[in-house]
């Protein structure tokens, strides 16, 4: 069975030829049938991409050429259907968008800590552990312990931090994310505000769920990530999670069962919030996928679930 190899990546880096590298990106992707989402901005390069081992990796090999990128942060996980129908290089103000000016990871960040140290560090009672994805990606999984600041968009993460260090007790603050790039931003963030101790786990919850053995794992549920797969489990299995294409919410067999669950369509969590014009629109959509899926094309107007890692 052909399998396709995911690819997630970034690396916060100053960059002035933006315009530039998004031509060469996008050359190098369609060239060799590569899909997936990258997003390029003054302070680095950040995605996911998926295709054929060898396409994927003649993609990297032309980022790594550039001394710039020699020491990317890449993750690897196998999908057994391709994650992504299409290739977008977007060029934005940042590649995770906060909202803070003069965050900059590159001068300033919190102290990495490898999978293998980090349940020793969060059993520790002076350490503030914090969650800092998006409130329906910690509904999937989460660490044992975490806090969780409930957020509906990143940019949120700044003002609840800020309320949230006022009343702290414990001395350090540990934080994680899907892949590493939400933690460096919000360590440096944090390192600006005056907190000394911050930790943030190296290659985040997917390097840990790679490398931690299962029985040793403080990990709990799934791990909810931005391509076809939707959520994946220690080894970085695929998980159990389906994607709502309404609404982009994760659901689960539950969900599924339900009657107001349409493949396409609706789920539980958007039902009551579209109108019925909303809804024949979604019918139409996936009506159109389905033939397209029947004649083994790809169809142009499907978006790929793609976002901050």
């Amino acid at each position: 069975m052909e399998s396709f190899l995911v690819a997630a990546l970034y690396k916060f880096v100053r960059l002035s030829d933006v315009e530039e590298l998004r031509d060469g990106l996008l050359k190098v992707c369609q060239e060799n049938d590569v899909s997936g989402t990258l997003i390029l901005a003054r302070e680095g390069v950040n995605g996911t991409i998926s295709g054929r081992a060898e396409a994927v990796h003649e993609v990297l090999d032309f980022l790594k050429r550039d001394d710039r990128f020699s020491n990317l942060d890449i993750k690897f996980a196998e999908a057994a259907v391709a994650p992504f129908r299409r290739i977008k290089v977007r060029l934005k103000e940042e590649i995770v968008t906060m909202g803070v000016p003069g965050v900059d990871p590159t001068q300033t960040a919190g102290t990495y800590v490898e999978p293998k140290d980090w349940n020793e560090l969060i059993k520790d009672p002076d350490v503030l552990l914090v969650d800092t994805r998006n409130d329906y990606e910690v509904a999937l999984g989460t660490f044992e312990g975490a806090k969780n600041p409930a957020l509906k968009c990143f940019r949120d993460f700044p003002n609840w931090l800020r309320a949230e260090m006022k009343g702290r007790s414990q001395s350090k603050v540990a934080m994680f994310c899907t892949g590493g790039i939400r933690c460096e931003k919000s360590t440096s963030f944090l390192r600006n505000e005056g907190v000394e101790q911050v930790f943030h786990l190296k290659g985040g919850i997917l390097k840990y769920l790679e490398v931690v053995p299962e029985e040793e794992s403080l990990w709990e549920g799934e791990c909810f990530v931005f391509d076809q797969r939707v959520s994946v489990g220690h080894r970085l299995e695929e998980g159990s999670y389906a994607l709502c294409r309404a609404c982009r919410n994760p659901i689960d067999e539950i969900a599924m069962e339900s009657p107001e669950f349409e493949n396409g369509i609706s789920c539980p969590q958007c039902f009551n919030k579209t109108t019925r014009e909303q809804k024949e629109n979604f019918a139409e959509r996936q009506k159109q996928i389905e033939l397209a899926k029947s004649r083994g094309d790809k169809h142009l107007k499907f978006e790929d679930f793609s976002g901050d890692k």
